[in-house]
């Protein structure tokens, strides 16, 4: 879907410009060119070109798919965990789940197709965002989704017990209907990122120093012809541009000089753009710059204090939020149960239960049952063969 500023430029009679790769202008008249703010671009500049998008997005999907899930208020054969242990014949739980929490991370929306037989879900997909469009009605709330490939297009009318599609989205605050990637609030920083990345390259590739001017300056006062000066910028880019040529010695003609333009250090100062560009990044998809590798963050005292405050912060509102939304779409065929993660089973979390246990078996003024109330387990221990 199109971005605020590309609707607005389209509703002012401007044409959209699409660029092929990240651009920042650092200096002169020129603008700066920011990344379209659209799901392939956003997929291809973020997830595929940059190291530290690619990283956030990765650790957040792998961590919320691998939390694991149980059952509050139903049994533990309710066919909801089934479903989701096996989704469909290509996929686990956890390959199914990663995919649902990449594609909310990368373009703010995730959409999940339930296959059902005689009114019973049998498998669930998860389907591309950038091929599914909603379909309002009059009132402006979803009636359906298209879902378009290969030059044909699906439509999913939401109707029945079990609508066919859940769409799960990021809080968007401009729009009714689609969510907001991450990714968009870090467009900025990424495109410094990336820009960065490209300009040293660039740098590498020109002998790493910065271009320069030739002046030509006869003592008679005369100027370049046009056949002249196509003729030496031909040679220049030849004989003396690219690695291959890094360090060639420069030969001219009387009357020609080379002027190095150049900036200091400080001015560029690149390694510091990309680290405090690399940090937002981190910042907008809520992974601690710590877990990143990324220097000069000292939030957290320690790499398991700021794995803690992940899960915390991040992987847990993401799991629980999830598994309520697909708990609350099947509820009507599968039965009524509430999905929540397994705070016992995520080993990042065992030092904040094992400090709760200590505290509570201290605790002489509780009663057996009222420990196991505390911990988050039943009053009254299972029987063997119960």
């Amino acid at each position: 879907m199109p971005g605020l500023f590309a609707r607005l430029a389209r509703a002012a009679g401007y044409a959209p410009h699409v660029k092929s790769a990240p651009m920042l202008a650092l200096y002169g008249d020129g603008r700066a060119v920011w990344t379209p703010r659209d799901y392939a671009a956003l997929a291809r500049e973020g997830f595929q070109r940059n190291a530290v998008v690619h990283r956030a997005i990765r650790l957040v999907a792998e961590a919320a798919a691998s939390a694991p899930l149980t059952l509050s208020g139903a049994d533990e054969a309710h066919p909801l965990i089934a479903l989701l242990s096996r989704p469909n014949p290509r996929e686990g739980g956890a390959s199914f789940l990663d995919r649902v929490y990449g594609h909310l991370l990368v373009s703010g929306n995730a959409y999940l197709e339930v296959v059902a037989i005689d009114g019973e879900p049998r498998e669930l997909f998860c389907l591309r965002p950038d091929r599914m469009r909603v379909v309002a009605g009059a009132d402006g709330w979803p009636v359906a989704y298209a879902y378009s490939v290969g030059g044909r297009t699906v439509r999913y009318d939401q109707t029945g017990d079990v609508p066919p599609i859940l769409h799960l989205t990021l809080f968007n605050p401009l729009d009714d209907h689609y969510g907001l990637s991450p990714m968009e609030a870090a467009a900025v920083p990424l495109d410094i990122h990336n820009a960065a990345g490209a300009w040293n390259k660039a740098l590498l590739d020109n002998a790493a120093r910065p271009s320069g001017a030739l002046v030509f300056a006869p003592a008679t006062g005369a100027a370049l012809s046009d056949t002249q000066f196509t003729r030496l910028k031909a040679e220049l880019e030849a004989s003396y541009q690219g690695a291959g040529n890094a360090g060639r010695p420069l030969l001219l003609d009387g009357g020609l000089d080379w002027r190095p333009l150049s900036l200091t250090p400080k001015e560029m100062d690149f390694v510091e753009a990309k680290a405090s560009a690399a940090r937002d990044i981190a910042l907008a998809f809520g992974v601690p710059p710590l877990l990143l590798g990324l220097p000069g963050d000292n939030t957290h005292a320690n790499y398991a204090e700021a794995n803690r405050a992940f899960y915390r912060q991040t992987v847990i509102p993401l799991v629980r939020r999830t598994a309520d939304a697909i708990a609350r779409w099947l509820e009507p065929a599968l039965g009524p149960a509430r999905l929540e993660p397994d705070l016992d089973g995520i080993e990042a979390l065992a030092a904040e239960r094992e400090s709760l246990w200590r505290r509570v078996q201290a605790a002489e003024f509780l009663s057996v049952a009222e420990k196991r109330e505390a911990v988050g387990y039943p009053a009254e221990a299972a029987q063997p063969g119960a």
